[in-house]
């Protein structure tokens, strides 16, 4: 007779189970250099070692290591993250196993590998071509998630520990964008009337998450509309005053940035938009009407809910 789901044997199953840097890698979408890189750097390695083996990742090693990758693709630093993840209470087996099946992605080892190979030589076209392609294929989110951001976050740490590569990171980040721009077209039937706002709050000049967006948007024929960096909160007022959004999309990656209070500066009309915070930069806001989102995924799905969809 099989285990139930809630037994001791298959706990203890998930608990002893043992995984290779490559079979981490593949269930977390990254490459195995940058699990590697993650061991030496901050020390978010395999926590236990059987002598005379290869050294293994246990479920609390996933567990931390999924929290380090889900903290990344919300906008931490990977030293932050890092942080966060070491000290965070390990849970259970079962439940580090349950949140790992959430971020598990295709494997695209090889795919982040050649990539990563193709930016460090600069061949834009190789880039370019492979990343439309997998936008054909997998849709914008899952391309951001299982690629574009495993890619990042593999040159944000050769940035970190070695010093190098700012400029492939520019390349990247040149590229990705401009693939955004081209693919948030606006719908021809849009099922909004009136666009989302989408914007960089204060001095925000990172931009690269709202591109994303609003190219996922225009995936789901929603249409959207850019204000773009460095947004003055009077900028988004009058355009909510003026074209009356159903919702508001604020990205705030740096804390200084991320004032709650100034969303009290948005005129209050009728219907009230959705307001949506995303970025970590954001601290905790006790507006009931403000909506706090820690991914793409989540900001897409509330503004779907605020169109009506």
């Amino acid at each position: 007779m099989a285990p139930r789901p809630n037994s001791p044997n298959l706990k203890a199953g998930l608990e002893d189970e043992r995984l290779t840097v490559a079979s981490v890698a593949r269930r977390l979408g990254i490459a195995p250099a940058t699990l590697r890189t993650w061991d030496r750097r901050y020390g978010l390695g395999p926590s236990s070692h059987i002598e005379g083996e290869h050294r293994k990742y246990d479920g609390k090693d996933l567990a931390r290591l999924t929290l380090m990758r889900k903290l990344i693709v919300q906008g931490y630093s990977p030293c932050d993250a890092a942080e966060v993840a070491l000290s965070s209470k390990a849970k259970g087996a079962a439940a580090s196993h349950k949140s790992t099946q959430k971020v598990e992605t295709a494997d695209c080892s090889e795919l982040i590998e050649s990539l990563l190979k193709a930016a460090r030589v600069y061949d834009r076209s190789y880039i370019e071509n492979t990343l439309k392609a997998q936008v054909s294929k997998r849709g914008i989110i899952n391309t951001w998630n299982e690629l574009i951001v495993p890619v990042l976050i593999a040159v944000g740490n050769e940035w970190a520990e070695l010093g190098t590569g700012i400029e492939i990171e520019h390349l990247i980040t040149e590229i990705v964008t401009r693939l955004m721009q081209s693919s948030n077209q606006t719908p021809d039937l849009p099922i909004n009337s009136r666009p989302v706002l989408l914007a960089c709050i204060g001095e925000e000049m990172h931009t690269l998450a709202l591109y994303t967006l609003g190219a996922a948007l225009a995936e789901r024929n929603i249409q959207s509309q850019f204000l773009g960096a460095r947004t003055p909160i009077t900028a988004v007022g009058a355009i909510v005053k003026k074209s009356a959004p159903p919702a508001v999309f604020l990205w705030a990656q740096l804390a200084k940035n991320g004032k709650c209070e100034v969303v009290g500066d948005i005129p209050k009309i009728r219907p009230a938009p959705r307001i949506i915070l995303g970025g970590p930069g954001w601290r905790k806001s006790s507006r009931k009407s403000v909506v706090r989102v820690d991914c793409l995924d989540s900001a897409i799905t509330e503004i779907v809910r605020a169109v009506g969809a």
